[in-house]
């Protein structure tokens, strides 16, 4: 099988022949040719097959009412006791409440989980992941904060309880293969789904995970996952995917990822990147303490942005949009900007 990758330009310069990726802010005008077992290949992108490159060229469909022609951030918000970076923090509801409307300011989407997914996290019950969630979700609505909300779960009888509270978009960490029903509730709703590539289950999925190519395996993964959800009745253009950084991987498979994010805009749907705080961060910055990596989180955020990434998930959202801003601004100015304008 052969894979065709886009090759992200961000000068402000943009050459005659460049072209735009999935409606966005990157142009490419050329494409790295992949196929397992041999050494990728540079073309121009006017000699890649038009089958492989028409997926790259179509502008992605609004996603839970949201544009995808610039960069959108999603706000994590754990009302859990033991995630790995903000565990207990927020798992009060006065807390979570405090924290929902700083990170509306500045998120696009609102991330509500109830249950840690962290390396060798074990499982939370349906009645008390929905009773850490549900409620705040309906408390957020009730006090009139409009943005759209995700719930992070790998369960129906969550997504549902989180659903009737106004949620509006379901984020499951396992591409809908922990629980049978959950394809159907999506189905069902009609709500966006985002399908995020993991191996085993949190307990196990760091147990020294292998791929013949990580790349590539999780391309393959993740779309046989989106047939699978188009198979279940969900539309595709209620679907984005999540290479799942840092679920069933090492530092290298990271790291191999992250340097070809890219790839993931052939299968032609938003593509989300959480990289937040994670335990690679760590270990390449030398910072043991989670909550200190947002240095760390906002250089692959941006460098995710770099890659046409069009939504981020991220802890430190007012940070992030400011680094977010400044990137865009020093990237993407326009050929009759004023010289030696004031700001």
């Amino acid at each position: 099988m052969t894979y065709l990758r886009p090759i992200p330009l961000q000068d402000a310069a943009r050459p005659s022949d460049a072209l735009t990726l999935a409606g966005g802010w990157c142009r490419f005008t050329h494409v790295e040719i992949l196929e397992r077992g041999r050494a990728p290949v540079v073309l121009p992108a006017a000699e890649a097959p038009p089958s492989l490159l028409s997926p790259l060229l179509s502008p992605r469909a609004d996603f839970a009412g949201l544009s995808l022609d610039r960069p959108r951030l999603m706000g994590i918000l754990n009302v859990t006791p033991d995630s790995f970076s903000d565990g207990g923090l927020f798992l009060k509801p006065e807390a979570a409440m405090m924290q929902a409307r700083a990170m509306a300011a500045q998120a696009d989407i609102l991330d509500v989980g109830g249950e840690s997914t962290r390396p060798g996290a074990v499982e939370v019950s349906v009645e008390e992941e929905t009773a850490r969630t549900a409620p705040v979700i309906a408390a957020l609505r009730a006090a009139g904060i409009e943005r759209a909300v995700s719930i992070d779960t790998r369960k129906a009888a969550v997504a549902r309880a989180a659903l009737k509270a106004g949620a509006g978009i379901v984020n499951d960490v396992t591409a809908l293969q922990f629980d049978a029903d959950m394809a159907g509730l999506v189905a069902n709703a009609g709500v966006p789904v985002i399908l995020m590539h993991s191996i085993l289950t949190p307990d196990r999925m760091q147990d020294a995970p292998e791929y013949d190519d990580v790349l590539l395996d999780v391309y393959d993964a993740l779309a046989a996952r989106v047939a699978e959800a188009e198979a279940a009745g969900i539309a595709r253009d209620r679907i984005a995917i999540d290479p799942g950084i840092g679920f069933g991987k090492t530092l290298p498979h990271n790291l191999a990822l992250l340097a070809r994010l890219s790839l993931f805009h052939s299968l032609g749907l938003p593509v989300l990147l959480g990289a937040s705080r994670k335990r690679f961060i760590g270990t390449l910055s030398g910072e043991d303490d989670a909550a200190k990596r947002m240095p760390g989180s906002i250089a692959v955020a941006l460098a995710g942005v770099a890659q046409g990434v069009q939504m981020i998930r991220v802890h430190d959202v007012a940070e992030t949009r400011a680094a977010l801003t400044l990137w865009q601004a020093v990237t993407q100015t326009t050929p009759d900007a004023k010289q030696g304008e004031n700001p």
